[in-house]
């Protein structure tokens, strides 16, 4: 008796694992409310209640407006209203070209509400100026500089001039003295308008001592007082290459720009070639001829003679 027990008892375990297994394969949609298992995910159950609607890609299929196929029915909402505005809008359009033909008045053309805006040079402008601005704001918060500490190139320098030629006489009278003239100077016979510096080379500039004049031996040298020529005679290698720099600084700068050439008289080789005013290097340069003569000048004797001389005078 036990044993018909279990054997039901086993049958009828094997009949509800594969009614289960049988339950599982099939669609959950057409499952019974006591035949679907429940779902491991609360608030997301295995049968889809949602109602029903045509499916927009194919008329005649029925789709679920669950959550996940909302986005693509809103659209084709979205899209059905958008054709119905644009069929609206022809009809307005054969209308007025009916009056039109008629002779009867008509206000402006309506444009399409439903074409999309196209980007054109107007847009793009508006674009440009944007980011423009942002840019220049960015820089004037970051650094302080609405450049971004860039110095806008000399745009003077890419328009062709007419070169001019000076002489010293007329380069003077460009030295800033007069305010309606600008400011000139020149550096081995380059000739530089140097007019947005004119606090500094104008008068009472600490380089005024290079204005309206050819100073390139002071440029070498550094004796601003006592070189301001343009002989370049007896300097060292060291001092041409000093003149050669600032010959480059003038020529490669943004703010100034060369207008001409500076025409100089013959330097006559027989003349004595400027001091330096280090007077170290002023004697490491002299000659033996010139050691002796100021070692003659110095002597008591040139200066009893001279002495002499003045008493009879």
């Amino acid at each position: 008796m036990d044993e018909v027990t279990s054997s039901r008892r086993t049958t009828q375990k094997e009949d509800s694992i594969d009614e289960l297994a049988s339950n599982a394969q099939r669609d959950p949609r057409t499952l019974d409310e006591t035949e679907v298992p429940p779902s491991p995910l609360p608030g997301f159950p295995r049968r889809d209640d949602y109602p029903k609607v045509p499916d927009p890609a194919f008329p005649n299929r029925m789709v679920s407006t669950k959550q996940a196929n909302r986005p693509f029915l809103k659209y084709a909402e979205y899209r059905t209203k958008r054709e119905a505005e644009h069929a609206a809008w022809l009809g307005r359009q054969k209308e007025r070209a009916a009056r039109l033909a008629q002779g009867d008045e008509v206000g402006p053309e309506e444009p399409d509400p439903t074409a999309e805006p196209e980007v054109g040079c107007l847009g793009l402008l508006k674009l440009v100026l944007y980011v423009l601005v942002f840019a220049l704001l960015a820089g004037k918060f970051i650094t302080g500089s609405f450049l971004w500490e860039h110095e806008l190139p000399n745009f003077k320098k890419w328009i062709p001039t007419n070169q001019r030629l000076f002489s010293e006489r007329m380069l003077t009278t460009f030295d800033g003295s007069d305010d309606a003239k600008p400011v000139y100077l020149a550096i081995d016979g380059d000739v530089y308008d140097v007019s947005p510096s004119r606090l500094t080379y104008g008068p009472g500039g600490p380089y005024h001592m290079f204005a309206g004049k050819d100073a390139a031996r002071a440029y070498g040298t550094g004796c601003f007082n006592t070189h301001l020529t343009h002989d370049l005679r007896g300097l060292s290698e060291d001092e041409l290459k000093g003149v050669a720099n600032w010959k480059r600084f003038y020529a490669n700068s943004k703010k100034y720009v060369k207008i001409g050439r500076l025409s100089h008289p013959a330097i006559d080789p027989a003349s004595p070639i400027p001091e330096h005013c280090d007077p170290k290097k002023a004697t490491a340069r002299r000659s033996p001829e010139q050691v002796e003569d100021i070692k003659h000048q110095q002597s008591p004797s040139s200066s009893v003679s001279s002495e002499h001389g003045r008493s009879e005078l």
